[in-house]
């Protein structure tokens, strides 16, 4: 039976050429909507299998709003979109989509999508992954913890701020008004968040109580309009003393306000950002998608009970009560080896012991230092090829010219210096597992030769004249952002699809804080029996500083600071750590609020002030093409990846 495909796009002549693709390829075009207002009407009358959705839509909503209501209905979609800029991607990331084209795109880049995105929903289904969207997951493990309200709203943030950017958040509550539990957020310029009450906040911008209660009185006016940027945000200044106050202080130039209702009581969440234009249609999308985890937040975090931080700080050096000892350790609970008990980290194992018996790809992402390569091992020790061998491969210390030979071995002769036959890490690892590590990395020739073996389970040495059935399965991992890799074409969409086929997200360090006594006492335990060192505890305080530290090497870091402090300290007891400076920001006084912006940003940013300056005017003489020195059709396509719409030139 042929599978019936809804298009909702709303460039007709985009949508017509994709009908004419999958009708030829004997798919079922049920539809073409330009809105999403139009395609629930074609979804409820025509049931369709599968969604190819545009972002930017006709109407109010956009591709991302429509994509919460299609998972709640357990419809398949892919995204097809030209706005590819880092925002929107983790944006739709969010959203869980089973594929994502860049237009313009190939008949052939189509159907391999389609495909690719076959298999993922079917193994989707076997696995039931799709639950709840992974955000919503992650701020539902956040705001369980037992840890201070101020310490859970920094890790909340820094989920919500890939999707959402801010540099300042304003929560509060506006009927009936009171700013009594006002929460304000603040990200500061290395990308870290601090929240700050009324009381400091006021302290810092030099505002007194009595100017701020009444400035503050009222809520933000907003009349259901969500987006301030430019001139709508200048005019909300004029119109609000305390927002004037608050952007002249912080540099604030726009805003996104959402409003959250509990209980018959109206709560505000006002997203504050430097850039003058930054939010669009995109962002209203995905708070509304996760209004639920905004609730959460009101609920059991800022209108919670606080909770006492469980290593108070003590006036007194405490070296008489170590928290960890040496010779303990039966304390220690661990995940075959990987050490932790935070729900985040449980959730990673959970996930690990559903796939670990199949033979599924395992795509592992996690920052540098948050054990990979552990979980890597652990899905092989925990699968039926236990007994084969698992052969690790660093794609980066791969070298360019020998990548292809290292992977997939040569024949003697094959160029000049091959004197003899070589076996390539496929071929070792028949019958096992094979660990591609910062698969990122991997040149683009590479990524071909890649998806080839994943498609046809073959390898062909080179120099070989044939080729070789290998039976392995295929774990990688990534610090990278394989999504901005795709959009930036340097790394293939189709392998992409094909390794994310179940991703498994390991937290940061700082996102499992609560973890850090059993891994201190882990490692006291390793080093203690490797070298002299007579240390077999932990003060409360020092421990206390880890904990207050947010390890941006993550386990690694944490790992060979232990290692290092335990040489320097004298007696049985560390009392005290050495932590690394935080990211020097000298050169840039506080006031100057210096933000780092990515080349995308300064990009848009110049283009942006050309077509104010030629008001709007690309084509032609004295247009913006004419000024940037690129052709207009280039032009155009950076304003539609960049996101850029008329109502900012305006």
């Amino acid at each position: 039976m042929k599978q019936k495909i809804l298009i909702v796009e709303d460039e007709f002549i985009v949508a017509n050429d994709l009908r004419i693709m999958l009708e030829k390829a004997d798919y079922k075009v049920c539809g073409i909507a330009p809105s999403v207002v139009k395609a629930l009407e074609l979804i409820a009358t025509k049931e369709p299998d599968w969604i190819l959705l545009d972002i930017f839509l006709q109407g109010d909503k956009t591709g991302i709003d429509l994509a919460g209501q299609l998972t709640e209905m357990g419809i398949p979609f892919i995204y097809i979109s030209a706005n590819t800029n880092q925002g929107i991607l983790e944006a739709a990331k969010a959203t869980l989509p089973y594929g994502f084209l860049v237009k313009p795109f190939r008949e052939k880049d189509l159907m391999v999508m389609l495909d690719i995105a076959r298999y993922r929903h079917e193994q989707n289904l076997k696995y039931n992954q799709h639950a709840e969207p992974s955000l919503h997951k992650q701020i539902e493990y956040i705001v369980e913890k037992q840890e201070p309200i101020s310490e859970r709203l920094k890790q909340i943030s820094a989920v919500l701020h890939p999707v959402v950017p801010f540099d300042f958040l304003w929560i509060t509550k506006s009927n009936p008004r009171t700013t009594t539990k006002d929460t304000n957020i603040v990200r500061s310029a290395d990308g870290g968040f601090s929240m700050l009450n009324n009381e400091t906040l006021l302290k810092e911008i030099n505002v007194s109580n009595r100017d701020f209660k009444v400035w503050n009185a009222t809520a933000l006016v907003h009349n259901t309009k969500p987006i301030f940027n430019g001139y709508d945000f200048r005019r909300l200044r004029m119109e609000n003393l305390w927002i004037q106050t608050l952007s002249d202080h912080y540099k604030l130039e726009s805003a996104l306000v959402t409003e959250i209702e509990r209980n018959g009581e109206q709560f505000q969440f006002v997203f504050f950002n430097r850039l003058s234009d930054l939010y669009t249609k995109v962002h209203t999308g995905v708070i509304n998608q996760f209004k639920k985890s905004l609730e959460l937040v009101l609920d059991q975090v800022i209108y919670g009970k606080d909770i006492a931080v469980e290593i108070p700080v003590q006036t007194s050096p405490a070296v008489t009560k170590p928290i960890v000892k040496r010779e303990n350790p039966e304390i220690q609970k661990d995940f075959n080896g990987i050490i932790g008990n935070s729900n985040l980290l449980h959730a990673a194992f959970k996930k690990l012991e559903l796939v670990a018996p199949d033979d599924t790809s395992v795509l592992i992402l996690g920052e540098s230092g948050t054990g990979k390569e552990k979980i890597a091992q652990t899905i092989h020790k925990l699968s039926p090829r236990k007994n084969k061998p698992l052969v690790t491969v660093n794609c980066a210390a791969l070298p360019l010219t020998l990548i292809e030979s290292e992977l997939f071995g040569h024949e003697k002769g094959a160029f000049t210096g091959a004197n003899e036959k070589r076996i390539g890490k496929f071929e070792q690892a028949d019958g096992g597992s094979i660990f591609l590590d910062e698969i990122g990395e991997l040149p683009l020739e590479a990524q071909v030769k890649l998806l080839r073996v994943l498609q046809e389970k073959e390898i062909e040495r080179l120099g070989g004249n044939y080729t070789k059935k290998i039976n392995v399965r295929i774990i990688t991992a990534t610090n990278r952002s394989l999504e901005k890799e795709v959009a930036e074409g340097r790394f293939r969409l189709d392998l992409y699809y094909r390794l994310n086929v179940f991703p498994i997200e390991l937290p940061a360090l700082r996102q499992r804080k609560e973890d850090i006594p059993a891994l201190v006492a882990y490692f006291i335990s390793k080093y203690g029996k490797k070298s002299s060192s007579t240390v077999t505890g932990i003060a409360a305080e020092a421990l206390h500083e880890l904990q207050a530290y947010d390890w941006p090497g993550n386990i690694r870091e944490l790992e060979h600071l232990i290692e290092r402090t335990m040489l320097l300290t004298e007696g049985e007891t560390i009392t005290k750590i050495d932590l690394p400076n935080p990211a020097s920001s000298a050169g840039f006084s506080g006031d100057d609020h210096f933000k780092i912006k990515t080349m995308e940003e300064m990009e848009r940013e110049h283009i942006l002030n050309i077509l104010k300056m030629c008001k709007g005017k690309i084509f032609g003489t004295g247009g913006a093409a004419e000024i940037l020195n690129i052709p207009s059709t280039t032009l155009n396509s950076k304003i539609k990846k960049l996101g850029i719409k008329f109502e900012f030139v305006k």
